[in-house]
């Protein structure tokens, strides 16, 4: 058989088999990072209702599961998991509120007016997203000591809203970009002033990307440990993050069953203001990273 009739009889995929063959890898590819996502979690609150305290001796199934730790944490006179926890509500919901506000002031203020400095403005914000936060740590830990703030969950909280102008006034400026102009003349016409303009027009519309920057400076202080580590020196003043390191440092004698039921709980809060904000998620990143 000669090679032109062995062309002639292989027969190209099929657009069925083709679509099959991708969705297969695709939903491959999701349960891989599935589980690299999902197994860490299950592990942990496995751990978490283990008896004991070590690392090596707990399982992913525990053979006599137990909420003793999580009752621990919130009984026992040695626990301050109770002030930890409301040490970091404080700092989120703060941060959260205070930043997001401030953050829509100044995104409104270079997207719809031109003065002096703006341009250069702009640049500072790129240039500032450009270097990680832990280059001015010594600059900061002086700062807060100089002006008595240092220990404070208040020098905490100024250094959180601080680093969150750069990065997120860009972004939500990107989104106002996106609101028609028009708006704001029609606005004027009938006697509105900039405020009532930014507040009664510009901020309900720009309620999907403000979700965005309030979920995710609400998440930073639960996450952070290095900030609070270095601004933070009393137990009473300890967020979650700083505070839980006790329970693998000496204090507690490496008790990781007790971190892990602790770690467990951080998620409670986030994900209640993921799904209060979720229906904004999507569009707000979609929208605010795609304009600028």
């Amino acid at each position: 058989m000669s090679d032109t009739s062995v062309k002639k009889e292989r027969k190209p995929m099929s657009k069925r088999n083709k679509n099959i063959l991708e969705l297969t890898v695709l939903y491959t590819i999701i349960g891989i990072m599935f589980i690299i996502i999902f197994y860490p979690l299950v592990w942990a609150f496995g751990m978490s209702l283990n008896e004991g305290s070590s690392l090596y001796g707990s399982s992913i199934i525990p053979e006599n599961p137990s909420f003793e730790h999580y009752i621990w944490l919130f009984t026992d006179p040695r626990s301050n998991y109770l002030i930890w926890y409301q040490n970091t509500l404080v700092v989120a919901v703060t941060t959260s509120v205070v930043a997001t506000f401030i953050v829509g002031l100044t995104a409104y203020a270079f997207s719809r007016y031109r003065f002096v400095g703006r341009k250069n403005g702009l640049y500072a914000f790129l240039l500032l997203q450009m270097f990680p936060v832990l280059m001015a740590m010594v600059a900061l830990y002086i700062l807060l000591n100089t002006v008595g703030l240092l220990d404070s969950l208040v020098g905490l909280i100024l250094i959180y809203i601080g680093g969150a102008i750069p990065m997120n006034a860009f972004l939500v400026k990107g989104y106002f970009d996106t609101i028609p102009r028009e708006l704001d003349e029609s606005a004027k016409i009938d006697g509105a002033s900039h405020f009532r303009i930014f507040f009664s027009i510009m901020l309900p519309l720009a309620k999907p990307i403000l979700a965005v920057v309030a979920l995710f400076n609400f998440m930073a202080p639960f996450m952070d440990f290095i900030l609070p580590r270095i601004v933070l020196r009393s137990p009473e003043n300890f967020t979650l993050a700083l505070g839980l390191f006790n329970f693998v440092n000496d204090q507690f004698a490496n008790n990781f069953t007790r971190f892990a039921a602790g770690s467990i709980l951080i998620a409670v809060p986030i994900a209640a203001v993921y799904l209060f904000l979720q229906r904004y998620l999507i569009s707000g990143l979609t929208a605010g990273a795609t304009k600028g």
